[in-house]
Parts: structure tokens; C-alpha cells; sequence
């Protein structure tokens, strides 16, 4: 990130922590941005992000409670007693500690731990997914305010070139080689054109509003970027890119360990119809008896044995691999619709670039100046 003063002129280069505030609070900078600028900005002050981080620290605290060993629990009771029959008149603090130990079984720790870390590294794809989502939004909202900057740049030149126009049509109706209507319709398209300005004006505000609202106000209302637009690569392919995306793509990593997770919640649940076991100590004194002994607890699981959690966990991991299945089919089409494009938008370029244009310019400078010299109408021109 570069420090810049009012002017926009870069005066040194500062670490990231001295340029921009943490804070959610902080006061808006001003200046003119780059693209990388803004990515940067976003990353760092977008709710989402910040969303996501926490999810992160939430995955990792479920790790550490999977990993704890279940606490002993201990009990006592205490009171005066004594022997009455017959009296011996013997009195003493009748006494009776306990102490429980639950003892896990090792498969179904093992099963949670493994859906623990499952999901602790679902939470680092979707920190990750989040981040590429909101990039892609970066640029798309930072292409769509540069587009919106030529758009109005181009509508305030059409203004100027039909205003022109309009003074010619004067020029010609004082002299009496035009009529009156000529000059009525020079200042209709003179209007078309300041409306085509209004509009273009709004649309910039609407990006410069959209562009601001993925760094969460961090640009401030008065705020410029600079940049332009870059060629798409050549030759891109289809193949290799699927292949790529669908190896390294965080929404599919992220919901591959969803259902990773979602297998070991089944083998859980599985697992979780062997019920624990607790061991037991326990001392215990009164009056004419003194006893320590041991046992263990089990429950017996004679009418239920978990049926309804291991189905559901069934369904949790169906669904998740056919949430996954999915995404592999959307990821696919969007490559296959995107790369398309790309290449129709690269052949219509080819055709203004060499063609088109040059010759609209051409045709516009020929049909401007035989309009002034008389030789072409008003239409030919607006035309």
C-alpha cells in the first residue's frame, strides 16, 4: 500500500499496518487507487473476511474440545452419628466420598477428533473461498467504475460534437441554407446527449457506491482509481483450466471436507452404540463400619441403540456428496460458458480494432466536414 497526499502523488511506501487502521471505526483514506490497492483494502476490512476468520477460530476451539478427555466427577457427604442400641454412647462423623472416572471408548474419540479436524480444514477452504469471492468482486466492481469513467468521458464528448453540430445548423439556418426544422432537430439530439450524460453520471455513482461498499467505506466518497483495461489471455484451455479448478478450487475443497466430516460424524454415531464406561471409588465410614470399594457403570442400551442419530448422520453425508457432486457440475458449465465468452469477446475486439472502428472514425470525420461544407445533410451526420 503507498502513502499519497491530497494531490494523489505518491510520496513514500509505508507498511500496511501504518496505512490502513484495523478498526471498524477508522476514518475513510482518500486518494487515488490502484487495483491491487483496493484488493488489498477489501481483504482487510471486509466484513466477510472477518466473518470467515471467525468461522476459522470456531472450527479450531470444536478441534480442542474434541480432543479433551471427559472430567472425573466427585461426590461427598458428611454428618454426625452414633451407635443407640445398644448404647455405647460412641459418636462419630459419618463420612462417604466418590469418585467417577467416564472412560471413552477409543473409536468413537477417534471419530470425533477426525470430523473435528475435517471441519477445522472445511473453515480454512471457506476463509479461503471467501477471499477469492471477494477479490472477484473487487475487480468486477473496479472494471465496472473504470468502464462507467470512459462511458461518461465518451457521453460528455458526444455533447460537445452534437453542440457543435447545433451551432453549424444555426450558422446555416441564419444564412438560409438549412430550415428551421434542421435547427429543432440539432437541439433534440443536443438534449438526447445531456441525458445520455445524466445517465452516465448516475451509473458512475452507483460504481464508485459499489466499489466503496466491498472495502466496507475504507475509499471514502472522494476517491479515484486508476487503472485500465487487460487483454485476456490467448489461447486458453478448456480442459486444463477444469482440470485445475476442479483440483484447487476452495468451493470444492471446502465441500469435500464437509463430507469428509460428515462420514466420521457417521462413524461417530456408529461407534456411540457401544456405550461408555465409568469407573467408580468410593470410601465410606459410619458409626461401626468402615468400607471402601469399587465398581464400574454401564448403561445398558436394550431398547435404543442410537438408530435416529445414525440415520440422520446418513442423510448429512448424502447430501453433502451430492452438494459436492453439484458444485463440480456448476464449476464445469460456468469454466465452459466463461471460456466462450472469452473467446467471442476476444474475436468481436479483433473486428473493431482492425475494422470497425477505424472505419467509423473515418466515416464520421467525412460526413462532419461535408456537412459543413454543405455537402450532407443533417441526418448523414447524426447518422
Amino acid at each position: 500500500i503507498r502513502d499519497r497526499d491530497v494531490t494523489g502523488v505518491q510520496t513514500c511506501a509505508l507498511p500496511i499496518f501504518l496505512t490502513i487502521e484495523t478498526a471498524q471505526g477508522a476514518e475513510p483514506l482518500s486518494g487515488t487507487y490502484s487495483l491491487d490497492d483496493i484488493v488489498a483494502l477489501a481483504v482487510e476490512r471486509s466484513p466477510a473476511m472477518a466473518g470467515a476468520e471467525g468461522f476459522v477460530k470456531q472450527s479450531h476451539g470444536q478441534q480442542i474440545a474434541a480432543g479433551a478427555y471427559p472430567n472425573p466427577s466427585f461426590s461427598g457427604t458428611a454428618g454426625r452419628g452414633s451407635i443407640r442400641d445398644p448404647s455405647t454412647n460412641t459418636r462419630i462423623t459419618e463420612r462417604t466420598i466418590t469418585i467417577e472416572q467416564p472412560l471413552e471408548w477409543t473409536g468413537k474419540r477417534q471419530a470425533r477428533q477426525d470430523a473435528a479436524n475435517a471441519g477445522a480444514a472445511g473453515a480454512s477452504a471457506a476463509l479461503a473461498e471467501t477471499r477469492l469471492a471477494l477479490i472477484a468482486d473487487v475487480k468486477v466492481a473496479f472494471y465496472q467504475l473504470l468502464f462507467a469513467q470512459r462511458d461518461a468521458d465518451m457521453t460528455a464528448q458526444n455533447v460537445t460534437m452534437v453542440e457543435e453540430v447545433l451551432r453549424t445548423v444555426k450558422a446555416r439556418v441564419a444564412a438560409g441554407e438549412a430550415t428551421s426544422f434542421d435547427s429543432m432537430k440539432a437541439g433534440v439530439e443536443v438534449q438526447k446527449a445531456q441525458k445520455e450524460v445524466a445517465r452516465a453520471q448516475n451509473t458512475l455513482v452507483v460504481a464508485k457506491t459499489r466499489l466503496n461498499t466491498l472495502t466496507a467505506g475504507s475509499l471514502g466518497k472522494q476517491f479515484a482509481i486508476q487503472g485500465d483495461f487487460q487483454s485476456a489471455r490467448q489461447g486458453l484451455d478448456l480442459d486444463r483450466l477444469a482440470a485445475k479448478a476442479l483440483e484447487q478450487h476452495p468451493t470444492l475443497q471446502r465441500l469435500s471436507k464437509l463430507a469428509e466430516q460428515a462420514g466420521h460424524r457417521v462413524q461417530y454415531e456408529q461407534a456411540s452404540r457401544v456405550p461408555n464406561l465409568s469407573v467408580q471409588g468410593s470410601y465410606h465410614r459410619e458409626a461401626g463400619d468402615e468400607a471402601l470399594t469399587a465398581g464400574l457403570s454401564v448403561p445398558l442400551p436394550l431398547w435404543y441403540r442410537r438408530q435416529g442419530e445414525i440415520e440422520t448422520a446418513l442423510g448429512a453425508q448424502h447430501r453433502a456428496d451430492a452438494e459436492k457432486r453439484q458444485a463440480q457440475q456448476e464449476l464445469e458449465q460456468a469454466i465452459t460458458q466463461h471460456t466462450q465468452e472469452v473467446r467471442t469477446a476476444q474475436d468481436q475486439l479483433q473486428v473493431f480494432e482492425t475494422g470497425l472502428l477505424k472505419q467509423a472514425e473515418q466515416t464520421l470525420t467525412v460526413a462532419r466536414t461535408s456537412f459543413r461544407q454543405g455537402a450532407a445533410s443533417l441526418l448523414d451526420v447524426l447518422d
